[in-house]
């Protein structure tokens, strides 16, 4: 039985919309981040997590403060998207559908990623450096990625 590595993701805007960046990090372990110009916070947070998963093989575990994302796949609303063709609830277009489509049949294929939500901003370290790396992103407007956490992040 493998482990299932743990990705804490996420997402974050100056405006919304504005510019944005999103990250993820594996504990004591690589990470990556990047950013968009003009974006929104959920497509910054839906962005973290779609990363992790094509950038990490494996059984995964992505924990994410976005009730966005994890709602999505633990309560299964893409189910019912598919069923109404892309179409929420209330009968209106799926919202950032470009994003959501790849990135749910990616994790049907795969059939090894599992979601967790975590509070954001109550001092769960992991989830605050993600946070910290998709701030520094959306500000400088730059990727980043490494083997280890970085030592340093630029702030506004």
């Amino acid at each position: 039985m493998s482990l299932r590595k743990q990705i804490f993701t996420d997402g974050a805007c100056s405006g919304n919309p504005g510019p944005g960046g999103w990250a993820w990090i594996v504990p004591y372990g690589n990470f990556a981040s990047g950013n968009a110009l003009q974006t929104t916070n959920q497509r910054m947070e839906l962005t973290a997590a779609y990363e992790a998963v094509l950038q990490n093989q494996g059984p995964i575990e992505i924990v994410s403060d976005s009730t966005y994302v994890v709602k999505c796949f633990n309560d299964g609303w893409w189910k019912g998207w598919l069923k109404r063709d892309w179409k929420n609830s209330q009968r209106k277009p799926v919202a950032n559908r470009d994003l959501w489509e790849p990135f749910i049949e990616e994790v049907q294929q795969r059939d090894d990623v599992i979601f967790t939500w975590v509070k954001g901003h109550t001092g769960n370290e992991w989830n605050d450096f993600a946070d910290q790396l998709a701030v520094e992103a959306g500000y400088l407007q730059k990727t980043r990625e490494g083997s280890e956490p970085p030592n340093e992040i630029i702030l506004p």
